[in-house]
C-alpha cells in the first residue's frame, strides 16, 4: 500500500508542474526587406579591331618554371676574385693612411694629349720581334755578314739597362709607369733622373708601356735618338716632361682622407660645439 502511495503522490506532482501557466511569448516584429535596386543599363562594350598577327600576344611569367628571369644587376652579390678584392682594399688604405712623397709622386701621371703624343712616337721605335730579327739576320747572312749603315733606332728597356743609361746621361727621355709592384723598386728613379738633370714622365699603365716593346709588361722605357724628321716631336715632349715633372718641386705627402662616415662624425661634432660656442657668447652678452 506505502509502494502505490508514494507513485501516486509522484504523478500527482508532475502533473501539478505540467498544469503550470507558462509566460507567452511577444510576437516578432515583421520587418519587410528592401527590395534591390533595378540595375543601371549598361552600355554594350566597344570591340577593339583586332589585327591578325602571326604570334600571339602573352604576357611573361617569371614565376618558378615561368620566362626567362630580366637582367639584374648582382654586382653587390658578386663574390669577386681575390686579385680585385685586393686592388680595391689597397686603394682604400691609400686613401685612409699617410703615404710617404717618394710613393705619392706615382699619383701624379701625365695627362691623356701627352701620353697619346709620347706613344705616337714610341710606335715609331718599337724594337724587332724574334721574327723579324731572325729574318733580318738570315738576310745578312745572305749578303756575306757586313752590315751597312748605322745602327737602328730602338726604344731601350729594362730597369737596369735604363738607370745605366740615365748615370751616363745617354737617356733623352725617361718614361716611368705608375703602378709597379712593389713600389720600391722604381720610387728611387726620379730623384735620380732630377740629379742627372735627365727628362721624365710617369704614364698610366706598365701594359701600355709593355705593348711597345712586345713584352707583356715593362716598368721603364728610354729613348735615346730619334731620326731627323721626329725630333721636333721629341723637344715636344721633353719639354712638357720638364715643366711637369722635373721642375715641378718636392714631391708631397698624400693620404689620410677619411671615410664618408667619419668626415659626417666630425661635421656634426664641430656644427655642435659651434652651436653650443655661440649660445655661451649670447648669455655673456
Amino acid at each position: 500500500v506505502c509502494f502505490f502511495g508514494a507513485i501516486l503522490a509522484q504523478d500527482s506532482v508532475q502533473s501539478a508542474q505540467w498544469q503550470r501557466p507558462c509566460t507567452a511569448m511577444a510576437p516578432k516584429k515583421q520587418t519587410k526587406k528592401p527590395l534591390p535596386k533595378a540595375p543601371l543599363k549598361k552600355e554594350p562594350a566597344k570591340k577593339e579591331a583586332t589585327v591578325e598577327t602571326l604570334f600571339e600576344h602573352r604576357p611573361k611569367n617569371f614565376a618558378i618554371g615561368g620566362d626567362v628571369q630580366p637582367k639584374r644587376d648582382l654586382t653587390r652579390y658578386v663574390k669577386w676574385p681575390k686579385f680585385v678584392q685586393v686592388q680595391r682594399k689597397k686603394k682604400i688604405l691609400l686613401l685612409r693612411l699617410k703615404v710617404p712623397p717618394s710613393l705619392n709622386q706615382f699619383k701624379n701621371t701625365a695627362d691623356k694629349s701627352v701620353a697619346a703624343q709620347t706613344f705616337k712616337l714610341l710606335k715609331k721605335y718599337q724594337p724587332e720581334t724574334k721574327k723579324e730579327r731572325k729574318e733580318r739576320l738570315l738576310q745578312l747572312a745572305k749578303e756575306g755578314g757586313k752590315q751597312s749603315g748605322k745602327a737602328p733606332h730602338f726604344v731601350k728597356c729594362g730597369m737596369n739597362f735604363v738607370t745605366k743609361l740615365i748615370e751616363s746621361k745617354r737617356a733623352k727621355l725617361v718614361l716611368i709607369a705608375h703602378d709597379c709592384e712593389p713600389m720600391e723598386l722604381l720610387c728611387w728613379m726620379p730623384a735620380l733622373c732630377k740629379a742627372k738633370d735627365i727628362p721624365y714622365m710617369i704614364i698610366k699603365g706598365k701594359s701600355r708601356l709593355g705593348q711597345v716593346v712586345n713584352k707583356d709588361q715593362a716598368t721603364c722605357l728610354a729613348i735615346t735618338s730619334v731620326k731627323k724628321e721626329d725630333e721636333a716631336d721629341l723637344a715636344k715632349l721633353v719639354s712638357s716632361a720638364k715643366s711637369n715633372f722635373n721642375d715641378a718641386g718636392r714631391p708631397k705627402w698624400g693620404g689620410g682622407i677619411l671615410g664618408p662616415k667619419a668626415q659626417h662624425v666630425i661635421a656634426k661634432r664641430e656644427k655642435a660645439l659651434a652651436d653650443e660656442a655661440a649660445k655661451k657668447a649670447g648669455l655673456m652678452i
